[in-house]
């Protein structure tokens, strides 16, 4: 077995692409890592550097790194420059030659995604890794900018089996370089888990990719919100060990410990004590500790750093000219994007400082409050004094207008009726997990604003009617699943995504209803990883909170809801298909052996996965349901509305919640769907129903919310 690696950086380009200093240091950092005899093991040989090559030199070296390679050689590529399109869509990689004419690319003067893609087909290797540090719409000069449909399926151009491709943005997004760091932000953070061990998440002694881009990625986010990496893992492409990590390294230990009680760029006080023990029990001087405790919490200052600094600037642009003119406008736009920071997160600023907001429109619909045109449902109210704020924005758009200066009467004109939209891939496999079909859908939503830059998706669910319940025939089958019968669903918003730990941090802060919450109770920790641990009344908790804020009734979707969200218009098992796979969604995929019984990792003729053995980021597979919905499969159990009963005799037909008591006093028992990270497919299908104790706190609990008229 070979480990062999080609490291690219360009940070030299001809006119019209900018400069990037940091992609030279990017690749002779990487390379540090990976010939380390403690860390990659990559012999010094073996690891190919190039640093502003031309485009022939560049296609040569990368028919190098795959040809002849052996089934179990472990070939990485690594490319830290500008990723540039077509008009096409396609995507290619820069070199110092690659030109623009007319503000178009010059296809002959960049290596095409295609070439690369050739060239991993071509290559026996099965263990491939694909790492690219580059922007997708955004690494190009003032004013050449791409249409708003103009991403890049870097899945479908790069995957195959055994692969993992890691990149550090989405297809709409820009990278970003660190001010004070000679690295880029993804890079750095690459770097930082493999020398420092933290990326091992298992603490198994290796770091496999998808452990490296799970750290990697929750530190590009703290520091630059408006970046997201991306993991595309193929088939055993999970799991490919990168480098070593020591066990039983007391600063290792410290490190990981600070990384679970770091809050908001702080320690409590009961952490503080407990971290000031470990140092003690670990032998660690003072300044290793503070040392370690800085790197840890940098990326959350560099965050609040970045939000002072356009705090700063916005509020010297109103003091010298308000209402600000387009010009400033468009620079303002400039610099949040310089900054990394999203909508979102400027909006609490724009709140404080803007002074005066444009005059009302008169209403569209009625008197009062604003209504969606397909539910009779008031969006949440608007204060007169921040009528400029956007109540509802559109997602992924690479060059958006300046939403923060919009009212919600120009959104309706512009045709949203009040609602922004989103697009997003829906998948549809065989009987063999294989997919078949890949569309692209696209849903509307709105954003609720949690405060603190926290905000929450909730998309329209059309009404309609369905088959709840599982068909005799279905595989896995059980007899609480029937009878099968008709319900019909009016029309509803649900949450994108389950409930975040960075939304309940948001709500818990809201002033009590009815029982305390505590702010921070998930086993798997992570701002954008799914809150569980809470019970059916924690959950019911933070619904009223959050509507006693909006002033709208949130609460938690009846059953019959919930399903008939999750199989949008499908009647398979899955809203996948006949099966799923791990590469889908968030469950146990190997087989698990419980009181003499085996339950099997796959899902008929689907062959086995992983056992990733903890919660993921929402929306890590980026693949949603026709209606726009991710992780309904897996991830995390979701509570229901509704009381448990045995059956679906005499239950509501109209999707209403069943609320009535069941028989053997079980009302005191609630509903659990859509399964979790530790249950094998079968328990994780649209049909599959399940029962815990209203008061039941396991970790596998968690929740999504939905928005109803009444």
């Amino acid at each position: 077995m070979a480990k062999v690696a080609l490291l690219i950086g360009v940070s030299e380009y001809e006119p019209g692409l900018n400069a990037l200093p940091s992609a030279s240091q990017d690749v002779e950092a990487f390379q540090q890592v990976l010939i380390h005899p403690d860390m990659g093991e990559f012999a010094p040989t073996d690891v190919t550097v190039l640093i502003n090559p031309s485009r022939q030199v560049m296609e040569r070296a990368i028919y190098n790194l795959f040809t002849n390679r052996q089934k179990d050689d472990l070939v990485l590529f690594y490319f830290s420059g500008h990723g540039v399109k077509d008009e096409n869509r396609h995507l290619y990689l820069s070199n110092r030659e690659t030109t623009l004419e007319n503000k178009r690319l010059i296809i002959p003067t960049a290596v095409s995604a295609r070439y690369l893609h050739d060239r991993m087909n071509d290559s026996k290797s099965q263990r491939q890794v694909i790492i690219l540090d580059c922007c997708f719409s955004g690494a190009f000069p003032d004013g050449f900018m791409p249409k708003s449909d103009s991403s890049v399926d870097i899945e479908t151009q790069l995957g195959a089996k055994g692969r993992a491709i890691l990149t550090s943005s989405t297809s709409l997004q820009y990278s970003f370089e660190q001010e004070g760091s000679e690295l880029s932000i993804y890079t750095r953070y690459l770097v930082e888990g493999i020398e420092k061990g933290a990326a091992d998440l298992d603490e198994d002694g290796w770091i496999s990719v998808d452990e490296l881009h799970n750290y990697a990625s929750r530190k590009v986010i703290e520091t630059s919100p408006a970046m997201t990496p991306q993991f595309y893992p193929v088939k055993e492409g999970y799991r490919i060990k990168l480098a070593k990590a020591p066990i039983g390294d007391p600063q290792l230990k410290y490190r990981q410990e600070v990384n679970k009680r770091a809050n908001q760029g702080k320690f409590s006080i009961p952490a503080r004590r407990l971290l000031n023990s470990l140092r003690t029990q670990l032998q660690l001087t003072l300044e290793i500790a503070e040392a370690i405790e800085a790197e840890v919490l940098q990326p959350y200052l560099e965050f609040q750093r970045k939000l002072q600094e356009y705090e700063e600037v916005l509020d010297e642009c109103v003091k010298a000219e308000y209402p600000l003119n387009e010009i400033t406008l468009n620079d303002l736009q400039a610099y949040q994007q310089h900054l990394g920071l999203t909508d979102e997160n400027i909006a609490p600023i724009h709140q404080r400082i803007l002074p005066i907001t444009p005059p009302p429109a008169p209403p569209l619909q009625g008197e009062g409050s604003l209504t969606s045109p397909f539910l009779d449902i008031p969006l949440p109210d608007i204060p007169q004094e921040t009528a400029a704020q956007p109540l509802l924005q559109e997602d992924e758009s690479p060059t958006p207008p300046f939403p923060l200066f919009e009212t919600l009467r120009e959104r309706r004109e512009g045709g949203l009726g009040g609602l922004g939209q989103f697009a997003f891939d829906v998948v549809t496999v065989n009987v063999e997990g294989k997919e078949t079909n890949r569309q692209k859908g696209q849903a509307e939503y709105f954003t609720a604003d949690l405060g603190n830059g926290v905000a929450l998706d909730m998309v329209s669910i059309p009404g309609g009617e369905f088959w709840m319940g599982s068909p005799d025939g279905e595989l896995k089958r059980i007899k609480y699943e029937s009878p099968q019968h008709k319900v019909t669903v009016q029309p509803f918003f649900m949450g994108k995504f389950p409930v975040t730990q960075a939304q309940w941090r948001a709500v818990a802060a809201l002033p009590k209803v009815s029982r305390d919450l505590e702010a921070d109770p998930s086993r798997f920790k992570g701002a954008n990883r799914p809150v569980e641990r809470v019970s059916w009344l924690d959950a019911t908790e933070f619904c009223a909170r959050l509507s006693q804020k909006l002033s709208q009734e949130f609460r938690l979707p009846s059953e019959a809801e919930w399903e008939y969200a999750c199989r949008a218009g499908t009647t398979t098992p899955f809203h996948f298909g006949e099966t799923i796979t791990t590469d889908l969604a968030n469950y146990r995929g190997t087989d698990w052996e419980h009181n003499r019984t085996v339950y099997s990792g796959s899902y008929g003729k689907a062959s086995k996965g992983v056992l990733r053995g903890e919660t993921t980021d929402v929306g890590s597979f980026a693949l949603a349901n026709t209606f726009g919905l991710y992780d309904m499969h897996g991830l995390v159990w979701e509570w229901c509305l509704d009381y448990w009963h045995d059956n679906y005799q005499d239950a509501p037909t109209d999707g209403s919640p069943w609320l009535v008591e069941g028989q053997e006093n079980d009302n005191y028992y609630r509903l659990l769907r859509g399964g979790s990270w530790n249950l094998n497919p079968g328990g994780c299908r649209s049909a599959y129903r399940d029962r815990y104790s209203a008061d039941n706190r396991f970790n596998g609990l968690g929740f999504r919310v939905v928005l109803v008229s009444e």
